[in-house]
């Protein structure tokens, strides 16, 4: 099969294995290698050898065979299925199942079990290591996946993805507090310049990718976000948060290595996936409840959020301490004698100094993640 790319000008100057490298990344670079010495690349017709750099606006192209693949077995893996009809069949992936076959991965995937329960109905366009594979999401992402049942419903859906009309709504919990409620990444995606195991934001062949996010729920050091997808691109939302210094919790490619929680992998679960029925014509939306995991995990942080909360009673002696330690009113209850240092007990002095509440009056402090508010 012939591959022809357009090299942009703003790659001028780069070498022709490095660009290859980032404008195929499912090819190997020894791959890249071999057809560059046998002189199997063109650069507008002229063969080229790895040392050549491109100017920009030539067209590079090369042959590659088609691979051998292996059969694919059928396996009487159990699948979520949230619907199915005689064109398409969408179902709820579990954490940690892979969605076709690769590299390592030969058994076990969704795709075995779908051969299992659709037999031979499942469209053919991505091969037989793909059948019915329209799009996909991590092995480690849970959530809402649409399977097309025959080439008519796979190019309706490819087209849609195509033309970003796809609802996808996912959910993640990250790290940090973001500052704001709401916000949109704008950040094109292409190959890692020097890991070709992960995606960036800083490829010179990064592809347009926007990421809208809300925040759901507040956990002081995490937050619980909905992200919404304008573009589809490897690892889109991984990448996006990380890149404003909020990496998925769990994520150990793109945050820290030392993750808290023992989770296994990215806390993100695609909840939401609307299109154009592919036969009907009429918009469809299907939605996955959240893996029980992570439900147990937002649990856990509310019940830490929890503990974090006082409840202080007012008494006559704290009101005179307050008041003989220097706090005042007008000064926002600051310590003017710097007396009393805690963040809890200034916030307490200035609700007692501007209400004046009656002894056995109870103060709550409740941290917000932000700040702490007094009530």
């Amino acid at each position: 099969m012939m591959q022809e790319y357009l090299v942009p000008e703003e790659a001028a100057g780069t070498r022709i294995d490095k660009f290859l490298a980032d404008a195929c990344p499912d090819l190997s670079r020894s791959f890249l290698q071999k057809l560059l010495k046998e002189s199997s690349v063109t650069a507008d017709g002229k063969a080229v050898k790895s040392s050549f750099k491109v100017n920009g606006g030539e067209t590079i192209a090369f042959e590659v065979p088609k691979p051998q693949e292996a059969a694919i077995e059928a396996e009487n893996i159990p699948l979520d299925i949230l619907y199915e009809d005689s064109d398409i069949i969408l179902v709820n992936k579990p954490k940690g199942m892979v969605v076709h076959p690769a590299a390592g991965h030969y058994t076990g995937t969704l795709v075995n079990a779908l051969i299992y329960h659709c037999k031979d109905q499942l469209s053919g366009i991505n091969g037989v290591m793909r059948p019915g594979i329209v799009h996909r999401i991590d092995m480690n992402t849970t959530g809402v996946l649409v399977v097309c049942k025959n080439d008519f419903a796979h190019n309706s859906l490819a087209e849609q993805l195509k033309v970003h009309s796809i609802t996808r709504v996912y959910y993640a919990i990250v790290f940090g507090n973001l500052r704001e409620d709401e916000g949109t990444v704008h950040a094109p995606i292409g190959r890692h310049p020097t890991d070709r195991k992960k995606m960036s934001i800083h490829s010179k062949q990064g592809r347009d990718a926007i990421t809208h996010y809300r925040v759901l729920e507040r956990f002081g050091a995490y937050t619980f976000i909905e992200c919404r997808l304008e573009t589809g691109r490897t690892h889109q939302i991984r990448v996006h948060m990380a890149s404003i210094g909020h990496p998925l919790l769990g994520d150990e490619v793109y945050g820290p290595a030392r993750q808290p929680f023992s989770l296994e992998g990215q806390t993100l679960h695609a909840g939401v996936l609307g299109f154009i029925h592919p036969r009907t014509g009429e918009y469809v939306e299907f939605s996955a409840p959240l893996p029980a995991y992570f439900e147990e995990l937002l649990e856990k942080l509310r019940k830490r959020l929890e503990d974090k909360q006082l409840e202080l009673e007012v008494t006559d002696a704290a009101k005179e301490c307050i008041v003989a330690q220097g706090y005042d009113v007008n000064y926002g209850a600051r310590p003017l004698k710097r007396l009393i240092q805690s963040k809890v007990e200034t916030l307490v002095a200035r609700k007692i100094i501007a209400d004046d509440p009656a002894p056995g009056t109870v103060i709550r402090i409740d941290y917000d993640g932000q700040k702490m508010i007094c009530q």
